[in-house]
């Protein structure tokens, strides 16, 4: 199985349009374009019935102490965890994900769901956490919303996008699922999955580990 991009190739840096946050003239974020890249899958398995995607980051900072704090920086050795930025299910096998056509903006919020285009089900991105008790953004975040990585962060963000190629018509996941959800109901039923890589960064001194 084979996953491409014409927004960006795999390894490289993701365009600021796919981002949800980009840096500003003072240093730290403005919101971005926010739409989603393009995928294209191939070489997909007899008897694949459904696509799931998955995009994660990898390098979230663990501790809040010092993100996005002026005069301090996210060091470089602190543990990361995984941020999840999009999670989709029942993409029909034949398919592919044109640029934008699941997001297009910044959604204060959080965008609808869990129905989403062409029939599939998004489950919540991270960011629902993240935005929690801040009145202008809080809510559901559902489907994909893109790469904002700390502005003070001292390590190159890398965001992971996965396609499944399922043996189901439909993932057996309701409501607010996330993508560990996703992962479980999907255990016993990956015929195949392909990734590429994107890196990200907000902070122009940020290096890649």
């Amino acid at each position: 199985m084979k996953l491409r991009s014409d927004s960006f190739n795999d390894g490289d840096f993701i365009p600021t349009r796919y981002a949800l946050g980009k840096t500003s003239a003072g240093g730290k974020i403005d919101l971005a374009e926010n739409k989603n890249p393009h995928l294209s899958w191939s070489d997909i398995p007899d008897g694949t019935k459904s696509i799931a995607v998955l995009c994660i980051d990898g390098d979230a900072p663990t501790k809040p102490d010092d993100v996005n704090k002026e005069g301090r920086f996210v060091p470089a050795d602190l543990p990361r965890a995984d941020f999840a930025h999009w999670v989709l299910v029942n993409l029909a096998p034949d398919g592919s994900i044109e640029e934008g056509a699941f997001s297009d903006g910044v959604t204060a919020h959080g965008k609808d769901g869990p129905g989403g285009p062409q029939g599939t089900r998004q489950g919540i991105n991270d960011y629902t956490g993240w935005f929690a008790g801040d009145p202008d953004m809080e809510g559901d975040y559902y489907g994909y919303d893109g790469p904002c990585p700390p502005f003070n962060d001292s390590i190159v963000h890398r965001y992971r996008f996965t396609v499944y190629a399922l043996d189901v018509d439909s993932v057996p996941v309701e409501g607010k699922f996330t993508s560990q959800d996703v992962l479980a109901a999907i255990e016993r039923h990956v015929l195949a999955e392909a990734s590429i890589l994107g890196k990200y960064k907000i902070n122009p001194d940020a290096q890649e580990l």
